[in-house]
């Protein structure tokens, strides 16, 4: 399984913007996978945020977060990332990142509930206040 570690988490008011990016650590590469996004708040369950495919072409987005954040891929870097755009408060928790090497299509049941993801990364929080 790849390593994985997310950064760019912080504090950011109302209406701000935040750029999460998520790296291969330890020798690997994210090449060939399909990547995603997701987040826990406080007292919720864990959702899914943004998946994009091992193509770069194809990518899932919560309609809560639709139009808001974008996905994005470096894998020349080994990196993806998530711009988080007018930012709510109700965009606070902890943001992860997974990866699988095997592709399973980016519907509800890798994207929403992260099946088959093996990878995980520690997450960083991300907390939208005033």
């Amino acid at each position: 399984q790849v390593q994985l570690v997310e950064s760019g988490g912080g504090l950011v008011q109302p209406g701000g913007s935040l750029r999460l990016s998520c790296e291969a650590s330890g020798g690997f590469t994210l090449d060939y996978y399909e990547l995603g996004w997701f987040r826990q708040a406080p007292g919720m369950e864990r959702e899914g945020v943004s998946c994009i495919g091992s193509s770069d072409d194809s990518t899932w987005y919560a309609d809560s977060v639709k139009g808001r954040f974008t996905i994005s891929r470096d894998n020349a870097k080994n990196t993806v990332y998530l711009q988080m755009d007018s930012l709510k408060p109700e965009d606070t928790a902890v943001y992860y990142c997974a990866a699988s090497l095997k592709d399973y299509g980016l519907g509800y049941l890798r994207c929403g509930y992260g099946y088959g993801l093996d990878s995980w990364g520690k997450g960083t929080l991300v907390t939208v206040s005033s």
